[in-house]
């Protein structure tokens, strides 16, 4: 099985490979003019040595002719190497570059489930590090395994031209150093894979700790994360120091081999110089030839291994690739233009696992301009009904419309385009201040921008900021509060104004003076749009024109607040319970 896995790997690489064939078959020519190189000096020493007979007896004319014809051969061998490293670095890292933008490309056509079931640091574990670690594999595979295996070949054809006899023992040991090789090619990859993956987890820890340090350290929960992040190590330490061993003993197999192979050719040459079939110099010759005979197979045995690791690693980033994509779009699917704002959903059955129903026969009819507030205890399916509205997941039964029309049928990029969301997570991403806020429209002026944070209530914090709106923003926005990048956020949705707006907690990380500022803010961006509001705080939903109340993925109680109180059900009991706690 673990076979047949790496079998399907290396098909998949060689079809990114094949795309450069061209360089390829460059670099193996390259490679050939190079060995043709390296195992003609051996053939002009030999001659070299032969002229040497003895005291007095030297052709000095002989050998500087071999000195000079040597220095050319020299020559054109080095500059062969380097141009045939330049075509293995161009194939190698342009495979990779291939392989990372189709990771990357999937990972925005990938739903909404495979981010939420796969913790980020394996995910970016899988397209970083193992993307590397694959590059460095393939590189010393195209540098030393093209060159090891026509080294081989070229060796044999040399030893044949000078002595049959004495290439049959090279022939019959040579096959030791193959089983020591497929011996350690067997046990590498497993090790390796599993040493990915557990690198990958390690990963996911680190980053989510020091996402969470903060929380860590607030619960003096700093102990239990060294003890967790030990015992990861001490898995990747096991797993690695197995993988390191098997590949370790690559050199000691392959060195044992080429001392047989030197010790068959220098005991069957010597003899055949006494019998006189052979002269000192080609023995020189062959013995030279045993090394570079020799020497391939302990690079080539090193290269099965870190194969080994790039193919494990190659094989994570490949399942990745090969995640099913979110539902394609129908052929006949309708770009929505300007949406008038009519929500419906009938009849709707969702569940993030199969067995866990969540939501049931759920109804709603929002008509266009209408405020719906959608409350409840923590789990009971409002932010799941704000991942079907957007379509971040699909129904399994039912329909969910907009304008009439089920939103399966419409486009996911213009249906998407018709709501403004803001959050309770801010999300900010790299760049300036005035460039986060246009995130949504682009091609707005500053003009636009400013009047948009104006609405936000965040153009007072931001001229106060170093560079103003031209303040850049590093990862994690670490140089901002957590109510100012709910402001940044709120006026991302200012610029842009949709013909529907979801807020999910958008003012949680306010205080109550911003807060009511903001409220008002907000009841003038809603007029006239659809708009969902989702809230623990009940006070900030009174005029809201109708309010779901949710229990279990059911709507329980639906009307205004006036009449949900006076109803005196699950609402009013809300209401009252927070109240009290204040």
């Amino acid at each position: 099985m673990k076979e047949k896995a790496q079998r399907g790997t290396l098909k998949k690489v060689l079809r990114y490979i094949k795309k450069y064939r061209a360089f390829v078959g460059l670099s193996v020519l390259l490679a050939a003019v190079t060995v043709a190189g390296t195992l003609y000096i051996p053939i002009l020493t030999g001659q070299a040595v032969d002229l040497i007979i003895g005291p007095g007896q030297v052709d000095f004319g002989g050998i500087l002719s071999l000195l000079l014809r040597a220095g050319v051969v020299m020559g054109v061998s080095a500059l062969s190497q380097w141009v045939m490293n330049l075509c293995n670095n161009h194939v190698t890292y342009r495979v990779v570059r291939d392989i990372r933008n189709e990771a990357f490309r999937k990972l925005q056509a990938l739903p909404l489930s495979y981010i939420d079931s796969h913790p980020t640091g394996e995910v970016v574990s899988r397209v970083i590090a193992d993307v590397d670690q694959f590059a460095d594999g393939l590189l010393m595979g195209f540098t030393q395994l093209f060159s090891g295996v026509i080294t081989i070949l070229g060796t044999l054809l040399f030893m044949l031209s000078v002595n049959v006899a004495i290439t049959l023992v090279v022939v019959f040991i040579t096959p030791v150093s193959l089983l020591a090789a497929a011996f350690i090619a067997k046990r590498t990859y497993a090790m390796f894979h599993l040493q990915s993956r557990v690198r990958g987890e390690q990963t996911g820890f680190i980053e989510e700790m020091i996402e969470g340090q903060r929380v860590v350290q607030a619960f003096g929960q700093e102990k239990a994360a060294q003890e967790k992040f030990g015992e990861i190590n001490a898995r990747l330490e096991s797993c690695s120091l197995r993988a390191i061993f098997f590949s370790s003993i690559t050199n000691p197999s392959t060195r044992f081999v080429n001392s047989l192979v030197y010790t068959g050719v220098g005991v069957a040459g010597a003899l055949s110089v006494i019998g006189g079939g052979l002269t000192v110099g080609k023995l020189s010759c062959f013995l030279s030839y045993a090394n570079q005979y020799t020497k391939p197979f302990n690079e080539i045995s090193g290269v099965v291994t870190e194969l080994q690791n790039a193919l494990a690693c190659a094989g994570r980033v490949f399942a990745l690739i090969e995640e099913p994509p979110q539902a394609p779009e129908p052929p006949d699917a309708r770009v929505l233009g300007e949406a008038q704002g009519r929500v419906g959903a009938q009849h709707v059955y969702f569940s993030y696992r199969p067995r866990q129903p969540l939501i049931e026969d759920f109804h709603l009819q929002v008509e266009p301009g209408q405020r719906v507030a959608i409350v409840g205890p923590t789990g009971c399916g409002k932010t799941t009904i704000i991942n079907l509205l957007m379509r971040f997941y699909d129904v399994d039964r039912g329909a969910i419309t907009v304008d009439g029309e089920d939103i399966r049928h419409i486009t996911r990029g213009s249906l998407r385009k018709n709501y403004g969301m803001v959050l309770q997570d801010t999300w900010l991403k790299r760049g300036t201040i005035a460039e986060n806020i246009a995130y949504g429209k682009p091609d707005a002026s500053r003009e636009e921008v400013i009047e948009a944070a104006k609405a936000a209530h965040a153009h007072s914090f931001i001229k106060r900021l170093p560079k103003g709106y031209d303040t850049p923003i590093g990862e994690g926005a670490e140089n901002l509060s957590q109510g100012q990048k709910q402001l940044l956020c709120i006026a991302r949705v200012m610029l842009s104004l949709p013909p529907m707006l979801i807020l999910d907690e958008a003012t949680s990380s306010i205080d109550t003076r911003t807060e009511s500022r903001i409220q008002r803010a907000f009841q003038k961006m809603m007029k006239g749009r659809t708009s969902f509001i989702v809230a623990h705080r009940l006070s900030t939903i009174r005029d809201a024109d109708v309010i779901l109340v949710m229990r279990d993925g059911h709507i329980i109680e639906q009307g205004s607040h006036a009449g949900l109180l006076q109803k005196g059900g699950f609402y009013a009991e809300l209401y009252n319970s927070q109240f009290e706690r204040t």
